[in-house]
């Protein structure tokens, strides 16, 4: 697979795309952060920030590769530093070893998950020159046996093996409890070194549709909008899931990449052989599998007849996202307003206890609506909305009715 193709398939920028004015300035301003603390003994951290969609990812990617470039020269005030990418989302991981097996500058070896990082480092006591963090607020905020992390934080630990921390942060896109993360608790570590923060706007995934980008903003936060009518984007709301799941097969026919998700308030587990379906009206498709494999879901043609989650598709682009909103998503037509079920939430894992989180229902509530912010800005040429709670399905045909959409 070439870089194109790779490209196309993931959250890299196609050769098509161009990098926007905020982009090349946040490059410069990645570049010049660095050469301001690199002679310094204290640690250093700049953070990206921004919505879904801005091209975060592309940008720190594209960097990181020039950064590597320049560490593998002869010369420069970079020559020989030792610089790492971590993302602690297996998928991902998969599309950035597959791009360094692609490119002769990149090795496979830069790029891990924090916890075998943040290990190896304790064991060596060698410090990173330069860190990169995709998905931050993937990171974990407690000790976690499964991972076989026993520290406290790993964005703490990151840095402390680090001379310079990049790293991309987005709290609306916070999933888990163990990786609860908000700009107050970002702030409680990073405001103990120099640090910058730079925001990204443009939005690359959603194509020629702010509006649309607008209204997903207003729907995750509570708010249903009239559903913006575009040409340019192809966004519709379904009475029922077979022919969402119709029109879905028929966009990955004609452009590819084009697949079946859903909110996880449907029975699953993680572990074991029994398959577990999604329902959605008329339609039964079963949940995605564990995918042991070295290529990302989106890109194995047989999950066309899966539904994916947002572990599966968080960081990702698709060209078409068929979205099933199950039972934890509600709406009380008296008040106007989405209703979150917390009870109906299915990702036991994500809920896991906290002590140290004061208002946790109220964190759980918004895990469920990044859930959704998630879920709803994969698609770079449209999204398909089939709701199972009929208060809300309803109100989702009325606001497409507002604007003559179906």
């Amino acid at each position: 697979m070439n870089n194109q193709q790779l490209s196309a398939a993931t959250f890299l920028l196609t050769d098509q795309d161009d990098y926007s004015a905020d982009q090349e300035r946040l490059n410069r301003a990645i570049m010049q952060f660095i050469k301001d603390h690199w002679h310094h003994d204290e640690h250093a951290v700049f953070v990206l920030t921004g919505d879904a969609g801005t091209g975060k990812s592309a940008a720190i990617a594209r960097t990181f590769s020039h950064i590597q470039r320049l560490a593998r020269q002869k010369s420069g005030f970079l020559a020989g530093s030792q610089n790492n990418l971590l993302v602690n989302h297996q998928e991902m991981l998969k599309i950035y070893q597959e791009v360094a097996g692609a490119d002769t500058v990149l090795h496979k070896k830069d790029f891990a998950k924090p916890t075998p990082f943040i290990n190896d480092h304790a064991k060596t006591g060698v410090r990173n020159d330069i860190t990169f963090v995709d998905e931050a607020h993937l990171l974990l905020t407690q000790p976690d046996r499964f991972n076989r992390f026993d520290q406290h934080n790993q964005l703490t630990e990151i840095i402390r093996h680090s001379r310079v921390v990049v790293l991309v942060f987005d709290p609306h896109q916070v999933l888990k409890l163990k990786s609860y993360w908000d700009w107050p608790r970002l702030h409680a570590v990073i405001d103990h070194y120099p640090h910058q923060i730079f925001d990204l706007s443009h939005q690359f995934r959603i194509k020629g549709a702010q509006t649309v980008a607008d209204w997903i903003n207003a729907f995750t936060a509570g708010q249903i909008l009239p559903i913006p009518a575009t040409d340019h984007y192809d966004f519709h709301v379904y009475t029922d899931g077979t022919p969402l799941y119709q029109h879905v097969r028929m966009v990955n026919q004609r452009h590819g990449l084009a697949r079946m998700l859903a909110t996880a308030d449907f029975p699953f587990t993680v572990f074991g052989n029994k398959t577990w379906y999604v329902h959605a009206g008329s339609l039964r498709l079963p949940w995605d599998k564990i995918n042991m494999t070295s290529t990302p879901w989106a890109q194995l043609p047989k999950t066309i007849n899966e539904v994916g989650s947002i572990y599966t598709i968080q960081g990702f682009d698709l060209n078409y996202a068929g979205i099933v909103l199950g039972p934890a998503i509600g709406y009380d037509p008296h008040t106007q307003k989405l209703q979150i079920h917390l009870d109906q939430y299915q990702d036991t894992e994500a809920f896991k206890n906290r002590s140290d989180i004061p208002d946790l229902a109220q964190a759980k509530t918004q895990i469920i609506r990044n859930s959704l912010n998630v879920l709803l800005k994969r698609g770079r040429l449209g999204v398909g909305i089939y709701a199972t709670d009929p208060n809300l399905r309803q109100a989702l045909i009325e606001a497409a009715q507002e604007s003559g959409r179906p």
